[in-house]
């Protein structure tokens, strides 16, 4: 519950810290009329609506298992960086409609000095706030955090390429640098939004935890493994969200009590949950001559 406040916490933050910025960086924009500047207000706008789904999805995440999802709602986060995946590719083209236009006929950029002191503070507003949301994103292991923390930071680095462009277009005058700046940005959106959404994607597979964690929880096994009386055996790991799982068989005499193999069953899955946080651990108890074989089971035609 302590990490799903913080993360909630966080996320209000942002679409607070969003809004504040949209009306900086439209500012910025109307005082010069420069289309990098729209570019980076547009971003921003991307922003308020990625923090606002990924407050709805973490509050979703956050549901406790019922019985249409009986093992929870943690892969909700995942939607999130898909969700502002996709609405980076289409604030991208929205950039570069709008850059061509204006690198077809060049405008003046006016105010310059005001419209980037805007900028300048929107860009510091974020790079804070990002830094904040990516450590408490790792201390949480939260997808939808962390993908709207990386997306800030992408847009305080936009910010700092259109501030130094827009100079450089006050020292040569040349003014289609301004729509170039702004496809530039909108490249740069792509990249990252191609990113979220491929991370997006590898969370609703199911992917395999992190070989550190891997590596942890064979440690752990390791402490009860007995050459003749007790062996683990199909080990295979998964997460969802701030969830991890690991399911395993544990082989021990058949000569063993009911109530003795469940005791250490118990141990071994409270080591397991003590060595790596989040972690729910599911333990299938064997006897020691008993194989358990996986196949393609296949429905008869």
């Amino acid at each position: 519950m302590a990490a799903m406040h913080a993360v909630g916490l966080h996320l209000k933050l942002s679409v607070a810290v969003a809004l504040v910025t949209i009306a900086l960086k439209t500012g910025a924009w109307w005082l010069t009329g420069s289309v990098s500047l729209l570019s980076d207000a547009l971003e921003s706008l991307v922003n308020l609506a990625g923090a606002v789904f990924a407050l709805a999805m973490v509050t979703l995440a956050a549901q406790p298992p019922d019985a249409e999802h009986p093992y929870g709602h943690h892969k909700a986060e995942y939607f999130s960086s898909g969700f502002e995946g996709v609405l980076i590719f289409a604030a991208a083209l929205g950039i570069v409609w709008a850059a061509v236009g204006r690198l077809l006929a060049p405008q003046p950029v006016e105010q310059l000095g005001l419209g980037l002191s805007l900028s300048i503070i929107s860009s510091a507003l974020n790079g804070a706030l990002a830094w904040s949301m990516l450590r408490t994103a790792r201390r949480h292991r939260s997808v939808a955090l962390e993908g709207d923390a990386r997306h800030l930071f992408t847009d305080v680095w936009t910010s700092v390429g259109v501030v130094l462009g827009l100079l450089a277009v006050a020292a040569t005058g040349w003014l289609w640098l301004d729509p170039v700046i702004a496809i530039a940005v909108a490249l740069n959106i792509l990249r990252e939004g191609a990113s979220l959404v491929r991370e997006s994607a590898s969370g609703l597979l199911d992917e395999a935890l992190e070989p550190a964690v891997r590596d942890e929880i064979e440690r752990t096994l390791d402490q009860f493994r007995h050459e003749h009386t007790i062996r683990f055996d199909h080990v295979s790991t998964r997460r969802a969200g701030q969830r991890r799982f690991v399911d395993l068989h544990m082989h021990m005499p058949g000569a063993w009590s009911l109530g003795r193999a469940a005791a250490l069953r118990t141990s071994v899955e409270q080591a397991l949950m003590a060595a790596v946080p989040g972690l729910r651990a599911t333990i299938q108890l064997l006897p020691m001559d008993v194989e358990a074989h996986f196949g393609d089971a296949r429905d008869p035609l």
